[in-house]
């Protein structure tokens, strides 16, 4: 049995138990051979953590299987439960039948036709979800904390919601209530003005907290609508709720940058709560989670902004590391060695270890639909596994001519390049450039080849 093939095994007997992707990359590493030493040292994880996560996973396979399993004997246990399992099935058909069926358990679990499509977030429990060690310890710890604020950021498809949904599936497990915020599903007209947004803002925590709206109670135009707000939540929505903690996660929260009318109230409001919380027993209930894919274009004092407290959690692209751990999960077992490792390279090059990329070329790649190499060489054209996702970026970059103007300076030299700060901003949300200040370079080679040819048809580059 390959390396490939022992996930779903495990799964099965562990009755269809899903494994975390720690617990999976501790067992196919340990199906290779690798000391508990080299796991800690390839995923940042301490030693003694990635010794009890295997210890814990020994157990549950031990009792599982009504047989000692250890890291030494795992080999041979696999293999002794995937002959019995064929054996009982060969026996049970020839029960039936009095002969040997033609249909077998395949000694492949393993099918990449059941691994599905990269889209969204990764679901919890997925072993394709990659740690970035030492975040999710990090946003773990910090969501304990009284009246905390975290603050995470990436551009798009970086794996924001991901993080972020495990950190929720946590603080439920700490008996926490959760309020979830999307500010995209938001109609435009809430962003009318300030008052309209704070009333749909807190009419939805009121519903999520399972409470009856009750704005007009506490609503009073001569304080003023964040006064008003923050009255809600103090005499209401915190009063009233049990002893639980709740937490706040605004997601998709650079919507409210697009609104300098909101964004220069509401953001420095959140800083408010948050800093209430140091003094104020009642607002530590309180933990907030803001997630934006940029840095703030609007201008704030210093003292006002929110982004400049709390915790903040930039998500890193891959390592290479982290590639070739997500390949093993994809069933890609040439990956496993320092020779699977150099071959990754030059993806990790072409992508810049960005994840959604990343994945989506390693998911084709376990369909078996071409080669590393051919998928290098189509990647920047109309015919490679980008061509959607590319065509999608250059689409948006068409609806603002200052941001198709601002890439084109951009791909126009290897040096970073000084550009606006709302254009340089927007391009990073995008996930197009990296910033140094507003100085700007492209993301990663995939995206200098594509908007080389794109652009550069009209701008003479």
């Amino acid at each position: 049995m390959c390396v490939e093939d022992i996930q779903q095994a495990v799964e099965r007997i562990l009755q269809h138990k899903p494994l975390a992707s720690i617990q999976w990359f501790v067992l196919s590493q340990s199906w290779l051979g690798k000391s508990y030493s080299e796991m800690a040292q390839a995923s940042g994880y301490r030693n003694t953590y990635i010794k009890e996560v295997g210890s814990e996973l020994w157990q549950d396979l031990s009792v599982a299987l009504g047989k000692r399993v250890t890291k030494k004997n795992l080999h041979l246990a696999l293999n002794k439960y995937l002959q019995d399992k064929i054996g009982d099935r060969e026996n049970q058909s020839q029960h039936q039948f009095g002969e040997k069926s033609s249909l077998e358990i395949s000694p492949n679990f393993f099918s990449a036709s059941k691994i599905e499509f990269p889209s969204g977030p990764v679901p919890l429990g997925s072993p394709f979800y990659i740690n970035r060690p030492p975040l999710e310890e990090l946003v773990f710890n910090e969501i304990l904390h009284p009246g905390c604020l975290i603050r995470i950021k990436a551009p798009r498809n970086m794996g924001k919601s991901s993080l972020l949904n495990r950190m929720i599936a946590y603080a439920r497990e700490q008996g926490y209530q959760i309020v979830y915020l999307d500010l995209q599903e938001a109609d435009q007209d809430v962003f009318a003005c300030l008052d309209k947004f704070l009333r749909w803002f807190c009419v939805n925590v009121s519903r999520q907290l399972n409470l009856v709206p009750s704005l007009d109670d506490f609503w009073d135009t001569e304080m003023g609508s964040k006064v008003s707000c923050k009255i809600y939540f103090e005499a209401y929505l915190l009063q009233y709720i049990d002893h639980s903690p709740v937490v706040l996660a605004l997601n998709e929260i650079h919507r409210v940058f697009e609104h300098p009318n909101i964004a220069q109230d509401f953001l420095p409001m959140l800083r408010c709560w948050h800093e209430q919380a140091k003094q104020d027993q009642i607002w530590q209930k309180l933990r907030m989670v803001v997630v934006h894919t940029t840095e703030i274009y609007i201008p704030l004092n210093l003292n006002q902004s929110p982004f400049n407290v709390g915790i903040t959690i930039t998500l890193p692209p891959f390592t290479l590391n982290q590639v070739q751990n997500l390949a093993l999960c994809y069933g890609l077992h040439w990956a496993a060695d320092s020779e699977g490792a150099k071959r990754l390279v030059p993806l990790q090059t072409m992508v810049g270890g960005h994840p959604y990329l990343v994945s989506l070329a390693l998911y084709h790649l376990c369909q078996e639909e071409m080669t590393l190499e051919v998928l290098l060489e189509t990647a920047s054209t109309p015919v490679g596994i980008y061509s959607q996702h590319l065509r999608e970026l250059l689409n948006l970059l068409q609806k603002e001519p200052e941001l198709m103007s601002a890439m084109r300076q951009v791909i126009a030299t290897d040096e970073k390049v000084e550009l606006d700060a709302i254009a340089a901003y927007k391009l990073e949300s995008m996930g197009l450039v990296q910033l140094n200040g507003n100085q700007a370079h492209t993301m990663c080679e995939l995206y200098r080849l594509y908007f080389k040819q794109q652009l550069g048809k009209h701008s003479g580059c």
